[in-house]
């Protein structure tokens, strides 16, 4: 069947290397416009073909099994220049990167879900997965890719265009080849958010392209610094699982997945040993505007584990009997051929093993969160940023920087007043309809899971609600739902009705909010040029000497001596250019001003974990 389609079809990484690198340098410098030139010109597709008409006399083909850009030679152009033609240089450099999906289902759910899982290189890696120290093979590599994700940061995302993406793509491809994985994957992903960025895609945020070039520098700076432990830096090919045997599972919730290119539900349960599991259903999308649906969509699809009938929807309110388990170290269950699974009785919130989640200590939670950050994200336990809160509505109120309303509520009896925010804000999912109608009922007593949002203030993205421990006060508002909802409501694929929720007739006040609440620490003006430094580059800071010393001056008055030595140090870095006999900027690697970012970025970073810790309250004695 022929379609006229806005999408293209997915590449891998090192096809958009090889590709780009056949270029004359006279077309690798007219590249970027010429993918934007061929962006608007309608793409046709038939079956596993996309065809794009350039001009009357050329069409442009591109050969895609599954969807799947997999070898340059699947790119056709019939241009007097092919192969080495910009065209087809440009259409790989529109295609979206066939392994970034597990890194952006990642932004958007704690667990990767269920995509194609990248096909084993070709070249064994030179080196042993036990061995502890770097290969000459291995250090180039990571070197080529240091140098390369240094280029990426001086550019910034106004100067990194195409051939600054391909060369860190080639280097990502060298470093898979030699056993570097996960410094690989990172730099895939950084390739992928620095796309979005220059695109203007919604699901582009700063703050996950800033943290996706501190994780990558700081892998690979780790890399060639020298002797020292290695094997964790490494990574693997593929995810591993575990022999698990016999598993009782609970189910929780379950929450919808929506990326640039994946659509699906990633469902959560909990075992009788009170460890937190996921199982997905996630699929390519070929229509952003059929994303949502089709996220939506997929809770009610069934559950692909062992032979179990039920959807993802009814397993959040059901369990499993599994024989034959397997499960990886971040928790996600394999569906292999071994696997048997048959439907059980669920639990309540209230009662065990789910009811011990709750029982953990506020503080408690917060800090295994923020301390799971620091993990690979390959091995990080599945659930580890979320957290799972007994509180009380206040209703909205103006909070935090801004003034502007936010719903409020507060944990426990005398816990702290935590901002709830929708954990997506795609108006195809329910989570800000439902947001909206729980604003109505302040006094509403609730038990929740939700996804900790690092902030000076205490913030929590909603993710699923349910009926508390207990009976509610007379005349306090509660949940009443359907007997079919077992006291729960998956916020992102179900909506609540205002039958749901009753309320009183007492009018609402504006919530009681501490008093003397402190002011946040000005480390934002720290912060924003460690991102103004990824968008527009390191010559952006040359300019701003006066602003950058009134900032250090605040900085120091309000006790933060650290971070404005930072400021100055970046700033310093930053400018710091030798120059020629006739005054020419001689290009440099880069290094001394990825070192100032990388400290500067690193003590935001630990500076914001412990804002955020001393927000949500003392631990316990």
């Amino acid at each position: 069947m022929i379609e006229q389609t806005t999408s293209w079809p997915s590449v891998r990484p090192e096809v958009v290397a090889e590709v780009v690198a056949g270029l004359s340098a006279r077309l690798q410098k007219r590249l970027d416009g010429a993918a934007a030139k061929l962006a608007e010109r309608p793409v046709v597709r038939s079956g596993d073909e996309w065809r794009v008409e350039v001009d009357e006399e050329t069409v442009l083909v591109l050969h895609a099994p599954g969807g799947v850009l997999a070898d340059p030679s699947d790119v056709r152009c019939g241009c007097l220049l092919a192969p080495a033609c910009g065209h087809r240089a440009a259409a790989v450099t529109l295609c979206p990167l066939a392994e970034a999906a597990e890194a952006a289902e990642a932004a958007e759910a704690a667990e990767p879900a269920e995509a194609p899982v990248a096909p084993e290189p070709e070249t064994p890696p030179a080196t042993a997965a036990d061995d502890d120290t770097l290969t000459p093979p291995e250090h180039a590599a990571a070197q080529h890719l240091h140098r390369a994700a240094c280029t990426v940061l001086a550019a910034g995302v106004s100067g990194a265009g195409a051939v600054a993406q391909a060369e860190l793509l080639r280097a990502a491809h060298r470093a898979r080849l030699a056993g570097l994985y996960r410094p690989a994957a990172a730099a895939v992903a950084v390739a992928t958010r620095v796309r979005a960025a220059r695109s203007g895609a919604p699901d582009h945020r700063l703050a996950g392209l800033v943290a996706g070039l501190r994780e990558l520098l700081t892998l690979t700076r780790r890399l060639t610094a020298g002797p020292g432990p290695v094997v964790e830096l490494r990574g693997t090919a593929r995810q591993a699982y575990g022999e698990a045997g016999g598993l009782r599972l609970y189910g929780l919730f379950a929450e919808p997945v929506l990326t640039a290119t994946h659509a699906g539900v990633l469902s959560w349960a909990v075992d009788a040993d009170g460890r937190l599991s996921t199982v997905s259903e996630v699929l390519p999308h070929g229509d952003p505007a059929a994303a949502a649906p089709q996220a939506v969509g997929a809770g009610n699809r069934a559950v692909r584990l062992g032979d179990a009938l039920l959807s993802h929807r009814e397993f959040t309110r059901a369990g499993l009997a599994v024989q034959g388990a397997t499960r990886s170290a971040s928790g996600r269950l394999g569906a292999g051929a071994a696997v048997r699974a048959v439907r059980a009785t669920g639990t309540a919130w209230t009662a065990e093993p789910a009811a011990a989640l709750w029982a953990e200590p506020v503080a408690a939670q917060v800090a295994r969160a923020l301390a799971a950050e620091a993990l690979p994200y390959e091995t990080r336990p599945a659930g580890s940023d979320l957290l799972f809160l007994d509180v009380t509505l206040l209703g909205p109120a103006a909070y935090g920087p801004g003034g502007a309303p936010q719903l409020l509520a507060r944990c426990g009896e005398d816990g702290p007043v935590v901002e709830l925010r929708a954990a997506h804000d795609h108006p195809g999912l329910a989570h800000r309809a439902n947001l909206a109608l729980l604003a109505t009922a302040p006094g509403l007593r609730l038990r929740v899971i939700g996804r900790l949002e690092r902030a000076a203030r205490p913030e929590l993205r909603l993710l699923a609600v349910g009926t508390p421990p207990g009976e509610p006060a007379p005349g306090a508002p509660a949940l009443t739902l359907p007997a079919d909802r077992a006291g729960r409501v998956n916020l992102g694929l179900e909506r609540l009705q205002a039958a749901d929720v009753t309320t009183t007739s007492t009018p609402t006040t504006t919530p009681d909010l501490p008093e003397g609440q402190p002011l946040d620490p000005p480390v934002h003006l720290l912060g924003r040029r460690v991102e103004q430094t990824v968008t527009t580059g390191r010559n952006a800071l040359a300019p701003s000497a006066g602003t950058t010393a009134a900032d250090a001056a605040r900085l120091r008055a309000a006790g933060l001596a650290t971070a404005a030595d930072l400021l100055d140090a970046l700033r310093a870095a930053a400018t710091d250019h030798r120059r020629d006999v006739f005054g020419r900027v001689i290009p440099d690697d880069h290094e001394a001003f990825t070192t100032a970012w990388l400290a500067a970025t690193t003590y935001t970073e630990e500076l914001a974990a412990a804002l955020c810790l001393a927000a949500w309250g003392p631990s316990e004695p």
